[in-house]
């Protein structure tokens, strides 16, 4: 059976995921921003934390990784060998392929630079943990990587993991995501469905994560710029310019 993932909101708008096996007490946690919420969802849950996996350095993804040592010492701290030394506590370290069983769970590492240089991405059977590099409908700022690196971690790593594969991101962005994708692609009836979703989603207070795989490509502007109409917006074919266009438009995007 396919773990069970539990979205645990954390800071303004970020989310941490409680990973763990079916009918398992143990448990990882992918990106904990900050300890509390995340102890107080494995006190509801009845489990016990046995590894942190964390995306990337930044602070609001790895900002609880100290308050949960404290709690479960003898933690297992999970980063990539890029960020050796950038992420709080880590003992273990995973380059591009590497493949580690946590809590019971096989973890492969994909390396996805572009929103940082040492970002990783972790598939966990039928599930992704994309940090900051892709949500749904949109993907990260480039704050240490360039447009092509982008391009190769969204649609020739991310994209190309089996269509059902659940996409579970770092952030809840998808409303204004797919707010910008509209301006790009006002006729994509994919979109226009997921607007309609995550609207709902929102006022009942509920994640509008997880996506997947499938539907991400079906309407994530960041997946879409080898399109033609949508490469036609920026005035150029080349995929990687029309992507570093686009996330430029999409910095002042309002």
């Amino acid at each position: 059976m396919a773990p069970r993932v539990v979205p645990v909101p954390c800071l303004r708008d970020n989310y941490a995921y409680l990973v763990h096996a079916p009918g398992s007490r143990e448990a990882l946690v992918v990106d904990p921003s900050e300890a509390e919420p995340v102890l107080a969802a494995l006190a509801r849950e009845s489990l016990t934390l046995s590894a942190v996996l964390c995306t990337h350095h930044h602070h609001d993804h790895v900002g609880g990784n100290e308050g949960l040592l404290a709690v479960f010492p003898g933690l297992t701290v999970v980063a990539s060998a890029h960020d050796r030394g950038r992420v709080p506590c880590t003992t273990r370290t995973m380059n591009d392929g590497d493949v580690m069983t946590f809590a019971g769970l096989e973890a492969r590492a994909i390396a996805v630079p572009g929103h940082t240089l040492g970002a990783v991405a972790y598939v966990i059977d039928d599930a992704v943990f994309t940090g900051d590099t892709m949500f749904v409908a949109g993907c990260g700022r480039l704050f240490e990587g360039t447009p092509a690196m982008m391009h190769e971690s969204l649609s020739h790593k991310i994209a190309r993991l089996p269509p059902e594969t659940r996409v579970y991101c770092g952030h809840e962005y998808t409303q204004s995501n797919v707010r910008f994708a509209l301006a790009v692609e006002p006729d994509n009836e994919a979109l226009q469905a997921l607007a309609e979703r995550a609207r709902a989603a929102r006022e009942r207070g509920e994640p509008t994560v997880p996506s997947t795989v499938a539907a991400e490509i079906q309407h994530n502007p960041f997946l879409r710029v080898a399109i033609p109409h949508v490469a036609a917006r920026y005035g150029a074919a080349d995929p990687v310019h029309v992507l570093g266009a686009m996330r430029a438009e999409k910095d002042d995007f309002r």
